[in-house]
């Protein structure tokens, strides 16, 4: 009796451990999404702006464009104490990555062809 009483107990302890991380972790993804979308509307206007300017054989038009969409903020980890973060939008079939950083835009026109 004192056994299953023991082994009824740390199953309890078990799901009330795994309950406890299941909402810790839904927790940080919200804040998480929050604070991706704050940064993304910061940088936004910025990208638009660079994307138009950058000087390439294809042109990016955001505000004249028919089909445009936000592929969002990406970050690659190079090294373990680089982060590379990209901004990347979609106009009329042309990719433009602009970095926050160093507020350059990269123009290309095929997604898997780019740096």
């Amino acid at each position: 009796m004192t056994f299953q009483r023991a082994v009824i107990g740390l199953l309890i302890l078990i799901i009330a451990a795994l309950a406890g991380t299941f909402f810790v972790e839904w927790k940080l993804s919200v804040q998480l999404r929050t604070m991706k979308a704050f940064v993304e509307g910061q940088v936004f206007a910025e990208a638009v702006a660079a994307c138009e300017k950058a000087q390439s054989s294809t042109p990016f038009k955001w505000n004249g464009g028919t089909h445009t969409s936000i592929v969002g903020l990406n970050s690659v980890k190079l090294e373990k104490y680089t982060v590379i973060a990209s901004y990347t939008l979609l106009a009329d079939g042309v990719y433009c990555d602009y970095d926050p950083v160093k507020k350059k835009a990269d123009i290309g026109s095929n997604f898997l062809e780019r740096d």
